[in-house]
């Protein structure tokens, strides 16, 4: 009996112990503080075209949960004072904590969000995804911010700056070959090359709508007005071409409708649209790519004589004179790039 009992109480000891020890270990896995995961190096983020192919690498240090899962890393980006609210993934992996990626695919990254050939001040964090092995829970970890500003570029552009404006023709094919729509007031301009900083310019021929170039020319003077044009910087064949697509008034109301009384519209960089200070009398007029019938006319539609839809002819139907504006004195605003068109006549002094 005396035996039995000895027996008893030797395992119930054992199993007390061995209870104590399991508490004790699940109390110690819960207050373990789990360190997370760090970003230590940025590298250079003033990307340019010629570095394309060159590998940026950020570096952190690995997560530790004080358990075993299974993680993944992420670096991610946002515009600085997000909050990650609009975030960007750069990259990802499994193992590494050297993350690597081209200056060309940030870059393409980064235009996404932010505009090209522009200082952006960013975020950046490395976030840290477990999960269990059981697939029962998962837990992320992040890294503290830290911050950076990016140098984007966008395709290979002809830079200048007119109008009080920085403006530029760009090179989709990569091939030499710049185009674009331009506004100028009129001042003489060069083009400056973005990747190279090779500057060109020329002398317009009186009349012509070409422009022969040279590296580090004169600066070119245009008239006042807006420009479809194609400039090719391909050695022995360098040269500027323009097309006029100045938007003006004309008709009866505005002066006449012989194409020496059109007048240009000046285009206002602020809300994208087409302005002007006439006089306006009894008669009608309508508003069209300059000096020219054979593009583009806008005015009422044929259906309904509404300021606030105007409408562009298609080829087939014309647009309707406007011709019910009370005469006198006009600051003309038009809106083309709105849906739909339309003018603001506001009566001046």
């Amino acid at each position: 009996m005396k035996k039995n009992l000895l027996i008893y109480l030797t395992f119930f000891g054992l199993v007390s112990l061995l209870f104590s020890c399991d508490k004790a270990g699940i109390n110690a896995n819960l207050s373990y503080t789990p360190v997370a995961p760090s970003l230590t190096t940025i590298p250079s983020l003033v990307l340019k075209r010629a570095s394309g192919l060159n590998v940026l690498e950020f570096v952190g240090t690995a997560v530790d949960p004080g358990f075993q899962a299974s993680v993944t890393y992420y670096l991610e980006g946002c515009a600085k004072g997000n909050n990650f609210v609009d975030v960007f993934q750069i990259a990802s992996d499994k193992q590494d904590l050297s993350m690597k990626i081209t200056v060309a695919d940030l870059d393409g990254i980064l235009l996404k969000k932010f505009p090209a050939d522009a200082v952006s001040s960013l975020d950046f964090r490395i976030r840290a995804s477990l999960s269990l092995s059981s697939g029962t829970r998962s837990y992320e970890y992040n890294s503290a911010t830290k911050s950076a500003d990016a140098t984007t570029y966008g395709p290979p552009t002809l830079g200048f700056t007119v109008a009080g404006t920085a403006q530029g023709v760009v090179s989709a094919a990569d091939n030499k070959i710049y185009t674009g729509w331009i506004y100028t007031d009129g001042t003489p301009f060069q083009f400056t090359n973005k990747d190279d900083g090779k500057k060109y310019g020329g002398v317009l021929v009186a009349g012509d709508v070409s422009c022969p170039l040279t590296e580090n020319g004169p600066a070119i003077a245009l008239p006042a007005g807006a420009y479809n044009m194609t400039t090719d910087i391909n050695t022995g064949v360098m040269k500027m071409t323009i097309a006029d697509v100045t938007i003006g008034v004309i008709g009866d109301a505005v002066g006449g409708w012989a194409d020496a009384n059109e007048t240009k519209m000046i285009w206002n960089f602020s809300d994208h649209t087409w302005n002007l200070t006439k006089t306006i009398t009894a008669g009608g007029f309508k508003f069209r790519t300059h000096n020219s019938w054979a593009a583009v006319n806008v005015a009422y539609n044929p259906a309904g004589h509404d300021l606030n839809n105007l409408y562009q002819n298609d080829g087939k139907t014309d647009s309707a004179n406007i011709d019910n504006v009370a005469p006198g004195k006009y600051v003309i605003k038009l809106y083309l790039e709105t849906k739909p068109m339309k003018v603001v006549l506001t009566p001046t002094i």
